[in-house]
């Protein structure tokens, strides 16, 4: 099926994603840090990007969704964050601000996962947020 590149520092959290994700026949490869994403972006061609908002500093995925965009990377990506749930902020997608195709809060459930994956795949991105 697709190639996925999950990229977040907490290695639970991408385990957990591998094993939904690879269940479902999909291929995934774990980077733990913007910077090795960024690498892994543009040397295994993935399909879908799956990135944190928060690694070593607090705005990482933000920066990283940011940098590839800029540069014409055009798969889709899926931002996962537990910042709502920590703070009460809510994030919009916006070209300038998260140039990403959608947003989910950790934990995020399989069914959930699932389901945006196969939308962002099927639609080549969806701009929707949850």
């Amino acid at each position: 099926m697709a190639r996925i590149l999950v990229v977040d520092d907490d290695p639970d959290i991408t385990e957990a994603l591998r094993l939904v994700l690879t269940s479902a026949g999909h291929s995934v490869r774990e980077e733990r840090s913007a910077e090795a994403g960024w690498n892994a972006a543009h040397s295994w061609n993935p399909d879908l990007l799956v990135l944190d908002v928060m690694m070593e500093e607090p705005d990482d995925g933000l920066h990283l969704a940011r940098r590839l965009r800029r540069e014409g990377f055009g798969c889709p990506i899926l931002l996962l964050t537990s910042l709502g749930l920590q703070t009460g902020l809510r994030y919009d997608l916006s070209e300038e601000m998260a140039p990403v195709d959608a947003f989910h809060e950790k934990p995020i459930e399989p069914e959930a996962l699932l389901s945006t994956v196969r939308a962002l795949l099927f639609s080549g991105g969806s701009h929707a947020s949850q």
